[in-house]
């Protein structure tokens, strides 16, 4: 039946109110969730019954599986990215848990790094003291207590989200047996030789003052002045020989995006592949200023690319005198008559990197200043200087040194004040030099994506600086390198999505040698004593022991507080060695934590067997542990990887306060619940990236809605039901195995989507199967027997048999999703004041449920429901009808699967059957075609619906039309089934 009866529905005013015999659901479940106010109660209950401690003591000799956390930064509240990335993770583990493996999960931050020291800094810059005048404990004090203090905010947080996990004992970088751990894992990079002190260009900022690693940079658009620049010819080749008498008194022309690099230039590169010509210029265009170019002048220039760069120079028309091989030609300095610092001179080198797509086809070659000019420089050995090979130009504030004429001190980006990050003065300088020296060809503007640090969101530059580096292509001690053995370990690694392990495969193989060194304070040092003068590392296990023990006692602090000669002991004399001052790159701390956090604990396990991370880890913490791992154990620290993509706003857009787009999981938590974000979450292709807004949750809000109604109605049906009801599988009428069969299916599904994360495959199952299988079909179809057969009948029993079965399963399968409702639900059945849902695992579900032919037969008879389904809705619409209980469908069918299914599946007479699944008083099934038109679907064109109203009088409590009313005397506006019933009930309640 379609409705709940509400008054007697017969004829006579006299006639009794049946309503009171009618098995109704009956539930305390509310309909509203009150989520927001409900969920943290459901908190405090798993805490007060220690559900993660009793899950440990359950798991105890069950295969283990671990999900090893990648640590968050200490520092700020948690974003939506962070609260899905915690999510997700909850699913893999509840749902390994459940699928009976032992799944602990040990929550993790990191705490050294440049984010939290920039914290500090400006905290301290509020206060009008300079970081630098600071004592160095004091200083990391702060950053310990600033981290400690964040840990516990986010704890909260994350907990909220309903993620269980060892919140009591997470693991920090910054414990001191991390610390000892991370310091023992670097001295054994040490010991292997693997580590080097390098001089190169790296990713410098000027405002944190210290170098990047690429994994610390973001890129952004930003609008460069580009300049071209003449580098005079001189008279002479390399090998001495005579430049051509036409190329006499001609330019090289350099382009550039970045002009306050033009005084750290030391050669022009150039491709041997390019063809290259000398250009006369013999008329210029119009200008607003006086053009720096003149008719007479000779310009070298590749020949693709002329006409580009005439056009910014205002060179309206020139001559090509000739073909120009740039080998051996050298330039001077375009500075070179400014100051005697350079008159050195400027060759031509060939490089690989040079192309004629853009510029001018010649590279200004800066080897302090670019890793490619840096290459290029030091293959040419003949043109350095042996005690400087590369020239240092810029210092760590991004100021030119003092002793560089014209520029000295001058910055090249801002590094405080409300401009910080903004050009300095240095690029104005350096144009208005070149220009004072007639080298400045043209300038202009341009747009372009460059790096900027991820934390003080200004530009970096290429800064060549002595740094720390791991060796990649050094043979370590079982004669493999270190790139060799991380490839290696990669194809080993199962990554999902699969196209994960191309691109990390491609990073590491292609990435230079691992910087590992920071010039700032907080963080675990290099531990590294170097020979004064020679600088040579060095590498002696017993110091390497002392340093360890001493770290495992105060922490990386001991390294700043103790004298040196506590760990160099007896054997070396502390003046002839320096302390290496640097402190190691954050991503070697996140790198180690498999060492820390998993090793030294019997109850979880070395390797892990999943990290899970966004995308963009494979070049942060997937790649740093890798490497680490692969140098220290000879393989990943992993056996699989899953990321995920980034959260955006609804539109698509990357979340930003200045835009009002963004999505937090607290908002989200205090207007909707968590379990609205969780569901968001098991519904996306977490693969991609992923889109949030209001509107999309409501998506969820619906959804969710739509469940919770299902489970109500089910534990309502469900009232009073105790195990003497239930009916064995054989003696269960068709409908009821059909609904055990599709448990069947869903129990493969489940567990093949949980072990294969796809988490949106098993929620869209479970969803589906509730709204459409059970709410739409089974429940709707069962009605009239839950609420108007007698309790004993066997189609009743047999409906609230299977009823069972299907919540006890849907609490357990969707409990790694929804914990809190599903912990509601199953409390709402089992009331304890010590079970949860959440000790469970997932039911075992019999092998003879399985019927592949009845679910054929069943989806042949759904599809003939459907469209009696929609000839009724057209009557209703067109007010013919009322309830569909009001019809009699006349059913044409020209396939003879139709009836043979309904045969099958049939209790008793088809007709009375398909009335039955249509929930109509009659119905007719009718072979062969339609005498008239009628009712039908376009995409299943062998059935036709003529609608018919029903016969026979209207039974006052099942509200069915039926010509055997009154056949009870005893009763006499009641159907037989219900006379029956009612004579029950009367007899019980006597």
């Amino acid at each position: 039946m379609t409705d709940t009866p509400a008054d007697n529905g017969t004829d006579t005013a006299d006639s009794r109110d049946y309503r009171q015999t009618l098995f109704l659901p009956k539930t305390d479940f509310p309909m509203r969730a009150g989520l927001p106010k409900q969920e943290p109660l459901w908190l405090e209950r798993w805490e007060k019954l220690e559900i993660y401690r009793r899950l440990r003591e359950q798991g105890a000799k069950k295969t283990r599986f671990v999900l090893h956390d990648g640590p968050p930064y200490a520092n700020g509240h948690i974003h939506i990215g962070t609260g899905m990335n915690k999510i997700l993770k909850d699913f893999v583990v509840r749902s390994r848990q459940m699928s009976g493996f032992d799944a602990p999960y040990r929550p993790g931050w990191d705490c050294h790094g440049l984010p939290i020291e920039w914290k500090v800094e400006q905290a301290y810059r509020a206060k009008g003291r300079n970081k630098n005048d600071v004592p160095t404990k004091e200083f990391r004090a702060e950053c310990r207590a600033y981290a400690g203090g964040w840990i516990d905010v986010q704890r909260e947080e994350f907990k909220r989200l309903g993620v269980a996990g060892e919140w009591d004992n997470p693991y920090t970088t910054m414990a001191f047996d991390a610390e000892a751990v991370i310091v023992r894992e670097f001295l054994s990079f040490v010991k292997q030789g693997l580590v080097y002190c390098g001089s190169a260009p790296v990713m410098w900022s000027p405002v944190e003052q210290t170098a990047l690693a690429e994994a610390e940079v973001e890129y952004h658009d930003k609008v460069s002045t580009t300049i071209h620049v003449r580098f005079p010819l001189r008279g002479l080749r390399h090998d001495g020989s005579a430049i051509p008498s036409s190329c006499i008194g001609a330019h090289v022309v350099i382009w550039t995006t970045t002009p306050w690099t033009i005084p750290a230039n030391r050669a022009i590169c150039y491709s041997p592949d390019i063809s290259y010509g000398l250009y006369e210029v013999t008329a210029m265009g119009e200008s607003e200023f006086k053009p720096w170019a003149m008719p007479g002048d000779r310009l070298i220039v590749a020949d693709n690319l002329w006409e580009e760069t005439a056009a910014a120079a205002k060179i309206t028309r020139a001559d090509r005198i000739m073909s120009v091989d740039p080998k051996g030609l050298v330039c001077a300095h375009p500075l070179a008559n400014a100051d005697k610092y350079w008159s050195y001179g400027v060759p031509l080198l060939a490089g690989e990197h040079v192309t004629d797509e853009t510029g001018t086809g010649f590279v200004h070659t800066a080897p302090g200043h670019g890793a490619e000019d840096y290459v290029a420089w030091m293959a040419h050995p003949e043109w350095h200087d042996r005690n400087t090979p590369v020239p240092q130009t810029v210092g760590e504030d991004g100021a030119f040194y003092e002793n560089i004429p014209l520029f000295g001190g001058l910055h090249i980006i801002r590094v405080d004040g409300k401009k910080q990050g903004q050009d300095g003065p240095a690029n104005k300088a350096v144009m208005d030099a070149l220009i004072l020296q007639n080298r400045l060809l043209a300038r202009g503007r341009l747009e372009h994506s460059y790096p900027h640090s991820w934390r003080s969101k200004a530009p970096v530059i290429f800064r060549n600086t002595p740094q720390w580096f791991v060796a990649l292509d050094r043979p370590m001690q079982d004669g493999r390198t270190l790139r060799d053995v991380a490839v290696k370990a990669i194809g080993d690694t199962q990554w999902t999505p699969k196209v994960a392990e191309n691109r990390i495969r491609a990073m590491v193989e292609g990435r230079p040698d691992w910087l590992v060194s920071r010039q700032r304070a907080w963080g675990v040092p290099l531990t590294l004593f170097v020979e004064a003068g020679t600088k040579r590392v060095l590498n002696d296990p017993k110091v390497h022991a002392r340093i360890i023990k001493a770290v495992e006692e105060d922490g990386a602090d001991a390294w700043f507080e103790r004298p040196a000669a506590e760990f160099l002991g007896e054997e070396y004399d502390p003046e002839a060695f320096e302390k290496v001052t640097d402190i190691l790159d954050v991503w070697f701390d996140s790198g180690c934590t498999h060492a820390f956090a998993l090793e030294p604990r019997p109850d979880l396990k070395w390797p892990a067997d999943l990290y899970l991370e966004g995308s963009d880890q494979h070049r942060g913490w997937f790649q740093s542990s890798l490497l680490e791992s692969c140098g220290t154990r000879g393989r990943a620290p992993y056996d699989a990887v899953l990321t995920h993509g980034f959260v955006m706003a609804g539109d698509g857009r990357k979340m930003s306060k200045s835009l009002g787009n963004v999505v937090a999981p607290d908002d989200v938590a205090k207007k909707y619940g968590v379990e609205i974000l969780r569901l968001w979450a098991a519904g996306q292709d977490y693969t991609d990236d992923l889109r949030i807004s209001d509107e999309i949750l409501q998506t969820s809000v619906d959804a969710y809605r739509k469940l919770r109604n299902t489970m109500r109605y089910v534990l309502g049906a469900l009232d009073g039901f105790s195990s003497s009801e239930t009916v064995q599988h054989d003696r269960m009428p068709s409908l009821e195995r059909w609904v055990l069969h599709r448990l069947h299916e869903l129990d493969g599904i489940v567990r093949e989507g949980y072990a294969a994360y796809d988490f949106k495959k098993v929620y869209s199952a479970l969803f589906n199967f509730c709204v459409v299988d059970l709410s739409a079909f089974y429940l709707d179809v069962r009605k009239d027997a839950l609420y108007c057969d007698r309790p004993d009948a066997l189609r009743r029993r047999a409906a609230r048999t299977v009823m069972n079965e299907v919540i006890d399963r849907l609490t357990a399968w969707l409990a790694p999703i929804m914990p809190f409702t599903m912990e509601e639900v199953w409390l709402g059945l089992h009331p304890s004041d010590t079970d949860s849902v959440h000790l469970r695992t997932f039911p075992d579900t019999p092998a003879d449920w399985h019927d592949g032919s009845r679910a054929e037969r069943w989806q042949t008879i759904r599809r003939l429901r459907r469209v009696v389904n929609g000839a009724l809705e057209v009557e209703r619409r067109e007010k013919r009808i009322g309830s569909s209980l009001e019809a009699a469908p006349q059913v044409y069918v020209t396939d003879p699967s139709y009836r043979a299914a309904l045969a099958a599946e049939a209790d008793g007479d088809v007709d009375e059957y398909l009335a039955e699944i249509g929930i109509t008083s009659q119905a007719y099934l009718i072979d062969g075609e339609a005498p008239q038109v009628g009712f039908k679907l376009e995409d299943v064109a062998d059935i036709v619906v003529i609608p018919g109203r029903a016969v026979g009088r209207k039974c006052a409590r099942s509200w069915k039309y039926s010509t055997a009313i009154g056949a009870d005397s005893r009763y006499p506006d009641l159907s037989p089934r219900d006379a029956e019933a009612v004579a029950h009930w009367d007899a019980m309640n006597a």
